[in-house]
């Protein structure tokens, strides 16, 4: 089963209904795969699940499966962790950010401009970071891709990650953690900021609402890095990595 093609289909998916891909994912399964009449694909719906389908029909724009049988995912991370990045003039180091963000098992992510933030974001920019989540997910056989959101503001992008247990704040001139990275448990908030950092106020406004500063280490680490190097740090406390015990407590 592991070597079935991988497919976000439309809608919700149940065993014994027909399901459909169009758009891009139909697009890839058509002419980049081969996809044909009788082919067996495994279809996700973004519910954790993987549905096993058959093709019945190519048409112009969609292709029609029967779903034939349904099993749990199982490789989603037992502790929901978000990350919220700077967003960067870089378009290739944002979609480097979402698709290790991804494939380390972050449930959301949120890029934010702030302060120092020089570059501009749009719906189609938007709408390629999702696509490479959603990308990601399926090259690391994640049932689900997690939703990449945009805010303005920094302010707005703590707030909507600050209902996690952790909230944590990477900050380059922090020269002591306020948390311990290696002793969090439960639901995680990851912030980094873009190329140009975080100013004193930025970082006033964060432990205002709630969330610790932490330092990275002695070396100035590039935004993309920082946003890696510290999801990283996080799932492996949090035991996502390793033995993928995991901890039981989500929000």
């Amino acid at each position: 089963m592991a070597g079935l093609k991988r497919f976000f289909a439309d809608g919700e998916l149940s065993v014994g209904a027909e399901a459909v891909l169009s758009g891009d994912e139909f697009e890839h399964a058509k002419n980049v795969l081969r996809i044909a009449v009788g082919d067996e694909v495994m279809l996700l719906d973004g519910s954790g699940k993987e549905f096993s389908a058959i093709v019945s029909s190519v048409e112009k724009r969609r292709m029609v499966l029967n779903v034939v049988r349904a099993d749990d995912g199982g490789r989603e991370a037992l502790t929901d962790v978000f990350l919220a990045f700077g967003y960067l003039k870089n378009a290739d180091k944002n979609e480097f950010i979402v698709q290790k963000a991804v494939e380390l098992g972050v449930k959301r992510i949120v890029a934010f401009s702030s302060q120092y933030s020089s570059a501009f974001m749009n719906e189609n920019k938007l709408e390629r970071l999702n696509k490479v989540a959603r990308e990601a997910a399926k090259q690391c056989l994640r049932s689900v891709a997690p939703k990449v959101e945009y805010c303005s503001d920094l302010k707005s992008a703590l707030l909507s990650v600050s209902e996690a247990k952790n909230k944590i704040f990477a900050c380059e001139f922090q020269t002591e953690s306020q948390t311990a990275l290696g002793a969090i448990t439960g639901s995680t908030a990851l912030v980094v900021g873009s190329e140009g950092g975080f100013s004193k106020e930025e970082q006033k406004l964060s432990e205002a609402l709630g969330f610790s500063s932490v330092t990275l280490g002695k070396r100035i680490l590039r935004a993309e890095t920082a946003a890696v190097a510290l999801v990283s740090v996080a799932m492996f406390a949090l035991g996502e990595l390793g033995d993928g015990a995991g901890s039981e407590e989500k929000i």
